[in-house]
Order: structure tokens, then C-alpha cells, then sequence
């Protein structure tokens, strides 16, 4: 596994309204967020990143108004599924 560091402002990241033993995973979460809104990240990925369950991770989607992006593989699949 490789670990990426960003670097943040000590003063940015002092001013955050987290709570100091929470703002790591917020980031992660953030970041994880934005880039699947973006299409920079599978959502697999992006939980993985938030580290969240896949149903964790589609619900804090759903409270962020953040569209599940599907592709068309996943689509039919879906839609195989759901009628049978």
C-alpha cells in the first residue's frame, strides 16, 4: 500500500471547526467525496478512501445530494436484478 501525505497549513488545518481527533477522517471523507462527485474516483475506490462500507458510503452520498454514477455494466446489471 502506498500513503500519499497533503500537505496542509498548520494554521489551516488548526482553524478547521473538527474536533482535533476527527479531522483526518473528515478530510479523507471529504476528499473521498469530492472526487467521485467528480468522476476522479470509482465509488469502490472512493469508500475505500472514506473508509466506509459501500452501503456507509451510498448513504452519506444520498445526505450530500451526490448522484451514485453508474456505469453501463452496472446499469443493466441493476436492472437484470431488479426484475427478475
Amino acid at each position: 500500500m502506498t500513503d500519499a501525505a497533503i500537505r496542509i497549513p498548520e494554521d489551516v488545518f488548526d482553524a478547521l471547526k473538527i474536533p482535533d481527533g476527527e479531522r483526518e477522517r473528515e478530510l479523507q471523507l471529504e476528499l473521498a467525496v469530492s472526487l467521485y462527485d467528480r468522476g476522479a474516483l470509482s465509488f469502490g475506490k472512493a469508500r475505500e478512501l472514506a473508509g466506509m462500507s459501500k452501503d456507509e458510503f451510498q448513504r452519506e452520498l444520498g445526505e450530500r445530494g451526490v448522484e451514485r454514477h453508474y456505469t453501463d455494466d452496472e446499469l443493466d446489471e441493476d436492472q437484470r436484478y431488479a426484475s427478475k
